[in-house]
């Protein structure tokens, strides 16, 4: 039996198992397996390989995107350039990690975007894991970003700014939150942003996928924006990592 899994805490959000169980079945994959491993220490990670036989690769989230890097033999150019892992491969006794949230992500923006101009500068509300393999994908595609985060540090702005400071929403068009508020069972939390700013030539996307339309995209909606959960960018995150699991 090869297995494979999910790691990170809670995970009573996580569509992973699901969606790697019905890959499997709908491909006819015999002998495999996805579980979920909410594990509460990124310390217990070693005991989890060692106990759990036929494990070939694991997705990471929140809260160990970053955490896990000290535990990798390897790690891909790419994630280390972003700074975040959300992909283990397995190889024998050895850890090599990898980010796909980059392409999933960035594949999804553009499909979003579609025929518009792509907007020249975009808000990255959050500071953890998934928001560096935003960044990184925002440089790619040479539009400009600053994080916001609710304790900036140098070079990032306050969502008090935001609140004070009109010009920052009109000129940047592209909103994306990274942080988990909004998701399941706390449906009902939002980023504190001036919403009443908000035009229909802004684009909201949101990371988070459950629920799939989110108080943040709500508020888009009403001011007739372009909004976007994140279920296809996991889609894209997770056949990236079915790849990497096999090559």
């Amino acid at each position: 039996m090869k297995r494979f899994g999910l790691i990170g805490y809670p995970l009573g959000h996580s569509f992973s198992k699901k969606y790697f169980s019905e890959k499997f079945e709908k491909e006819g994959l015999q002998n495999l397996e996805y579980e979920l491993y909410p594990i509460e220490s990124i310390e217990e990670l070693p005991e989890l390989i060692k106990s759990e036989k036929g494990l070939s690769g694991l997705n990471v989230t929140i809260p160990y995107k970053e955490q896990v890097i000290a535990y990798l033999d390897e790690i891909d150019p790419k994630a280390e350039r972003i700074g975040a892992v959300n992909c283990i491969k397995i190889q024998g006794k050895k850890l090599i990690g990898y980010n796909t949230d980059y392409s999933g992500f960035k594949e999804s923006l553009v499909k979003f975007v579609g025929p518009n101009p792509i907007p020249e500068r975009a808000l990255i509300l959050g500071t953890g894991g998934a928001s560096k393999a935003v960044k990184a994908a925002l440089e790619d595609l040479g539009i400009e970003h600053q994080f916001v985060s609710r304790n900036p540090k140098e070079g990032q702005l306050s969502y008090d700014l935001l609140n004070t400071q009109y010009s920052i929403l009109h000129t940047t068009k592209l909103i994306i939150n990274t942080t988990p508020l909004g998701m399941a069972p706390n449906t009902d939390t939002l980023p504190p942003l001036p919403y009443e700013q908000l035009t229909k030539e802004h684009f909201l996307y949101d990371l988070v996928y459950n629920p799939l339309k989110t108080a943040f995209m709500q508020k888009g909606i009403d001011a007739k924006c372009w909004v976007k959960n994140g279920l296809e960018m996991l889609h894209g995150q997770a056949e990236a990592a079915w790849e990497i699991w096999n090559s």
